[in-house]
């Protein structure tokens, strides 16, 4: 959604010039040359410029600084997030940033432990990805037999049973699905028994200052810090906590069970 973005400041930036060029120099050279201002002589894109601008302006301040739609493209974050779901993100909890290049203007606050945060990967910079944090500045991580442990401690798991997939998520159906106790955070998460051995991922790690240990909810389907390293916290997009809306065709459309639902 990159793109968007840049289309949305470019068509505000340009909009706005527009309107500030006619209204310091063009709307009087009319009015000089007709002998009053007649509105109704403005040219097209005077016109289209006064109109589009205000309304540019507030979706550009709503997406930058407030709230921002994401659509889930993946099922990395399962059973949390499934495949169609429409999800709002906070733009400022973490601090406000300028659109484009992502720079911090305003600190306001850092991730906490268990934040489902969207981010865009060092190795991928022109993508929206979505992950949990997992590890802080400081911590050292481990990810050995599916099991994960913070600072020495292996978190307690809960099995809840096998998973029921419906639609893009019927590929996990029959996963355990298993309730994993962050400290002061507990969420689901999947895991596979029934694949062949694969590279899980297992290893230690330390957090270095200004980063973050990410990974997603679908253990065994998932692209994260366990692969590709730390997330730096400039590369942070936000706070991701409702879903809005979720389409998916396979599991029949509109799933209207999940709409409002908070994201944990």
């Amino acid at each position: 959604m990159r793109w968007f973005e840049i289309a949305l400041v470019v068509l505000t930036a340009f909009t706005g010039l527009v309107w500030l060029i006619d209204a310091l120099f063009l709307a009087k050279r009319r009015a000089a040359g007709a002998g009053l201002l007649d509105e109704g002589g403005e040219p097209v894109v005077v016109d289209y410029s006064k109109a589009f601008f205000p309304v540019l302006v507030i979706v550009l301040v709503l997406r930058s600084f407030i709230a921002e739609p994401f659509r889930i493209p993946s099922n990395s974050m399962m059973p949390t997030l499934l495949t169609g779901d429409f999800i709002l993100v906070n733009k400022f909890t973490y601090g406000l940033r300028l659109p484009i290049n992502n720079h911090k203007v305003v600190p306001l606050g850092e991730p906490e432990r268990g934040d489902v945060v969207v981010f865009r990967p060092p190795h991928h910079p022109d993508q929206d990805w979505i992950k949990r944090v997992i590890g802080l500045p400081g911590d050292r991580i481990a990810y050995r037999d599916n099991q994960v442990s913070v600072n020495g401690t292996v978190l307690p798991y809960e099995l809840k049973g096998p998973f029921e997939g419906t639609g893009n998520g019927t590929e996990m159906t029959g996963a355990s699905l298993l309730a994993e106790q962050l400290p002061g955070r507990t969420h689901d998460v999947l895991e596979r028994e029934d694949l062949p051995f694969l590279d899980q991922g297992e290893g230690e790690w330390v957090v270095p200052p200004g980063h973050y240990f990410v990974m997603g909810d679908n253990r065994d389907n998932s692209e994260d810090s366990r692969y590709w390293g730390f997330l730096p916290e400039r590369n942070l997009r936000g706070k991701a906590f409702l879903i809005w809306m979720n389409f998916d065709r396979r599991a029949g459309g509109v799933d209207f069970g999940r709409i409002g639902s908070r994201i944990p």
